[in-house]
Parts: C-alpha cells; sequence; structure tokens
C-alpha cells in the first residue's frame, strides 16, 4: 500500500505543476464551482449530469482544471454543507477564458438540455492561489 501510495506522488505533483504553470503569472486562476441540486435526486439523474458536465464542459479553451461529481454522502459532519446533488469545478487560466467559456455553444446547450431537472443551482466563483 505505502508503495502504491509513493508511486502516486509524483504524478501528484506534476499535475499541480501543470496546473500552476496553466495560471495567470501570478499563480492565479479563477475558479468556477458549480452546485446542483435536482428535482430528481435518482442516482441514475445524478449520473445524467454528471456525464452531461463531462461532454459539455470539459476541454474548454482556458480551462486548466475540470472536476464533476456527486456529493461526498458519507461526510456528514456538523460543517459539511449537504445542499447539492451534484458539484462541478472548472479552473480556468483568466477572466477572458471564463467569459469564453459563458458564451460558449456548448456552455449553452449544456443549459438548455439539463436545466429542467436543476431545483437550484449555486454559483460560487472566486480566485485562488494555485501552489507551485
Amino acid at each position: 500500500m505505502i508503495r502504491v501510495l509513493l508511486a502516486l506522488v509524483p504524478l501528484a505533483l506534476s499535475g499541480l505543476c501543470a496546473l500552476a504553470a496553466a495560471a495567470e503569472p501570478s499563480g492565479r486562476a479563477l475558479a468556477h464551482d458549480v452546485y446542483f441540486t435536482l428535482n430528481d435526486p435518482s442516482p441514475e439523474a445524478k449520473a445524467a449530469l454528471v456525464q452531461a458536465c463531462r461532454k459539455y464542459l470539459s476541454g474548454h479553451d482556458g480551462a486548466i482544471f475540470f472536476a464533476a461529481g456527486t456529493r461526498a454522502e458519507e461526510m456528514q459532519r456538523d460543517v459539511n454543507d449537504r445542499a447539492f446533488d451534484v458539484s462541478l469545478h472548472v479552473y480556468f487560466k483568466d477572466e477572458a477564458a471564463h467569459a469564453a467559456y459563458q458564451e460558449h455553444p456548448r456552455h449553452k446547450q449544456f443549459i438548455a438540455e439539463m436545466n429542467a431537472n436543476w431545483k437550484t443551482v449555486r454559483v460560487l466563483d472566486s480566485w485562488v492561489e494555485i501552489a507551485r
């Protein structure tokens, strides 16, 4: 087990270095975090939204990080906000990349195809410093 973990360390470090290199020269990036609460929170509906996130929202110009997934059900500490079903995390190299993403036809198609099942959507955009 320890060998496996040690083997993963260089991969994790190279990923962080690539993320830092793609960010602004200052090392900051625009973190676009979106939390969806669904009208139908079934496992199938959650999986469909995660898949749609991957299909339409990954691979945009200027995006330096992408992830989408479901709430970690096992995390039930008092401080955990559990008022969402699916989360999306896209980091952009700068504000211009984020603006282009917002207007991209794939982003608009994602909204058109998926919004019928959205009960609430919370968007949290923040400037983050990428560790080098």
